[in-house]
């Protein structure tokens, strides 16, 4: 096995170098060699390790007096820990704190606003042609009063008493430093000591909004709509929410929808389906005639092209099929018995090709 180099020649510092001195080295080197500046590397990614492990050394005063002593192994048990990069975030933290710190606080500052979901009911024939309609729903809006601050007007938030404004609290444990989020700035390194009397200090209040939201033609139930930037006010210069427009159809009393088409049933007389007939049918456009041959039997399907449902985005639309029900009557005076007596002795199997081709399968 290689012996390990010198700690004091990896940072290029003398053995009588002060603690800021090595501290200074030790910069340099690691945003030299750091890996996100030298992607692939392996020569500065080994270079990156070996600085690391000799920094956690030197910087410690009783490591490296046992350092001078007895050389790597007064120190080879503690100092493994740091051949790879698990110590190198909590030294480069302490290190370049005070570089990054200011920057990563502004940005923990600043967060988007809360999306927002509204549910509206509409008719189905609005739903068909295309509507707008006028909805009002309460979010988060920016404060007027401080803006947006939370401070009360005149003041500004002050550096946070207990991380001094890091948005940090460390605590260092053995070879480690442990972070974790300030509990009383919450991590924004700022504390608002006068808060503004309007928000409370939260720099946003609940507000009425009244919005005009266009619901295209051809939307079905369950059909979702997106509106950018309606959702909650964003904090410290965040990006605002969008509002979700969740979209519930009644159902009509004739019309069935399915995907973009549109179905509707059609009672008809035995004597319409046996003579034929024209019949007016209803269309989601209005109303429109319909051509039914002689002997149509129950069940049989019309379609009428391009009278279904938009589709959205486009100009195509869905077609709307006629499902024709024969209706039989239910009550007969005397006189339509009689005829429908003779009408059954005049007709014979012949008038009835359906009852007869089944007979022929189950008797054969």
């Amino acid at each position: 096995m290689a012996s390990k180099k010198d700690y004091y020649e990896l940072l290029g510092v003398n053995r009588d170098s002060s603690s800021e001195e090595i501290k200074k080295a030790y910069r340099k080197l690691a945003l030299r060699h750091h890996p996100d500046k030298n992607d692939g590397d392996g020569k500065s990614e080994e270079k990156f390790k070996e600085i690391n492990e000799a920094y956690s050394i030197l910087s410690d005063p009783e490591k490296r007096e046992a350092y001078d002593r007895f050389g790597h192994e007064g120190v080879g048990a503690g100092a493994q820990g740091f051949g790879g990069f698990g110590g190198f975030g909590d030294i480069f933290g302490d290190i370049f704190g005070d570089v990054f710190s200011s920057r990563q606080n502004r940005h923990s500052r600043r967060q988007n606003g809360e999306d927002l979901r509204y549910a509206i009911k509409i008719k189905f024939e609005e739903a068909i042609s295309g509507i707008s309609k006028e909805i009002k729903y309460n979010r988060y809006e920016t404060c007027e009063e401080c803006d947006g601050t939370g401070s009360k007007k005149g003041t500004k938030p002050s550096s946070c008493p207990v991380c001094r404004g890091t948005g940090e609290i460390r605590q260092q444990q053995g070879f480690f430093t442990v972070s974790r989020t300030c509990y009383k700035c919450h991590g924004t390194g700022e504390f608002i000591e006068y808060p503004c009397h309007a928000c409370g200090g939260d720099g946003r209040i609940i507000k009425e909004r009244r919005l005009e939201i266009k619901i295209p033609a051809g939307v079905d139930a369950g059909t979702r709509l997106k509106v950018s930037g309606e959702g909650s006010s964003g904090l410290f210069g965040g990006h605002s929410g969008d509002l979700f427009v969740d979209i519930n159809v009644s159902p009509h009393e004739i019309f069935k929808r399915q995907g973009d088409d549109i179905l509707v049933s059609i009672p008809i007389s035995f004597s319409q389906a046996a003579l034929g007939c024209e019949i007016e049918v209803p269309t989601v456009d209005g109303k429109t005639s319909l051509k039914v041959p002689a002997g149509t039997q129950s069940g049989s399907q019309f379609t009428l092209r391009g009278k279904g449902a938009h589709v959205i985005g486009g100009r195509a639309r869905g077609n709307e099929y006629i499902n024709i029900v024969v209706e039989t009557p239910s009550k007969l005076n005397s006189k339509q018995k009689k005829l429908f007596e003779e009408l059954a002795k005049e007709s014979g199997e012949d008038a009835h090709p359906l009852k007869k081709s089944f007979l022929d399968k189950i008797l054969s």
